[in-house]
């Protein structure tokens, strides 16, 4: 069996290449081994189809994220066919096929155009929205619904967008391909019809429903399970659940963007959970059993003699729950001592007397205001 190779060096884009940077690269690679310039060529084939599931995988902030991680293992599957690549190369024009665009070869020619010559099947554009979560949900995992408008098909037209009894008609601009190809010396360029947009067909008779669009505007509610562990930034794909897609094809998908809102007592850094708790001077010293937050409530939990302010206490699996693998991150307590502002006199009395055995200097006892006030107008002997 062949050994996959590195997604990264089968593009050759760095590891911290941006988006620009691997559409670029692939774009380079496809048109160099693009079926049409290399016909018969076996070889040659075989780099286009390596290269479209390295660009599949890279181009895809999730499928990035779990191939940077898990490597192959984490996107098996996860291409237009087979082990996580294309069965076929009419896959990857269905996928990639605008790419080629401009350059005279159009998703791979007439021959594997679908409909006789006529425009292919695209899939929708996927939509965006946001949900806002509290850090407990988080880290339990969650359903939330979300409301949207999206385009559905007309149910009037059956999304053709023309008069009931009537039908579009072909394109005379383009003869129905969706796409215009005009010679420019030795290079053929390929655009999208002008007059139809690529539909390949026209509209004569509009349907009243949707004005011959074809889709009305309809607001939908969805279910999305929100997984343990997610972050601010993390995104959500709810597959098909976008625009609907243009001659037959499959509907984009809804993207939902995670935003988890700050925790009173909880700052987050990445799976860990850091926590300020405040202890007193004698707990720091003498070591004592206190009560600190977790994310199933509260418990008990012990410090030792000697106890530094600043110091960091770690709890093992206290933190948020990974996304990709049972375990957590660490609970980390932060103590902070805390130095009251007022003291009784009693106190004042045992403090003193523990800073004489310290041999600490210390401020003086202050006099109370009322103290102040009367030694302000009480003349003194030598005023007399």
């Amino acid at each position: 069996m062949a050994v996959q190779r590195d997604y990264y060096e089968v593009l050759s884009v760095a590891k911290d290449a941006s988006g620009d940077e691997i559409k670029k690269s692939y774009k380079k690679l496809a048109i160099k081994y693009h079926p049409d310039r290399n016909p018969g060529d076996d070889a040659a084939v075989a780099a286009f189809k390596e290269a479209a599931e390295a660009y599949d995988v890279l181009s895809d902030a999730e499928k990035r994220a779990r191939y940077d991680r898990f490597g192959h293992a984490g996107v098996q599957g996860g291409g237009g066919g087979g082990q996580g690549g294309f069965g076929d190369i009419n896959d990857i024009f269905d996928v990639f096929g605008d790419l080629f665009e401009g350059f005279g070869l159009g998703g791979g020619g007439g021959k594997r155009r679908r409909g006789g010559g006529g425009p292919r099947a695209t899939q929708g554009d996927s939509l965006i929205t946001r949900i806002t979560i509290d850090l407990l949900d988080a880290a339990r995992g969650c359903t939330r619904t979300v409301e949207l408008q999206r385009r559905e098909l007309c149910k009037t037209c059956d999304g053709s967008g023309a008069k009931p009894g009537s039908k579009p008609t072909q394109c005379d601009y383009c003869g129905g391909h969706g796409q215009i190809v005009q010679s420019q010396g030795f290079f053929r360029v390929q655009t999208t019809c002008p007059a139809c947009r690529g539909e390949g067909k026209i509209v004569r008779d509009k349907c009243a429903g949707c004005s011959g669009a074809g889709k009305v505007a309809e607001t939908v509610k969805l279910d999305v399970k929100v997984p343990a562990g997610v972050d601010t930034g993390n995104r959500l794909a709810l597959r098909g659940e976008g625009e609907p897609g243009l001659n037959g094809g499959p509907r984009g998908d809804l993207i939902v963007e995670v935003v988890v809102k700050d925790h009173p007592l909880f700052q987050r850094d990445g799976q860990d959970l850091i926590c300020d708790v405040p202890v007193t001077y004698t707990q720091a010293v003498l070591g004592a059993d206190i009560e600190i937050p977790s994310l199933d409530g509260k418990r008990k939990h012990h410090i030792y003699p000697g106890t530094q302010a600043g110091e960091i206490i770690r709890i093992r699996g206290g933190g948020m729950p990974h996304i990709q693998r049972n375990s957590a991150g660490d609970l980390l307590l932060r103590i902070v001592l805390e130095v009251p502002k007022k003291v009784s006199a009693e106190q004042e009395a045992l403090l003193r007397d523990l800073a004489e055995l310290e041999k600490a200097n210390v401020s003086a006892h202050r006099s109370g205001w009322f103290d102040r006030l009367k030694e302000w107008f009480v003349p003194t002997e030598d005023e007399e």
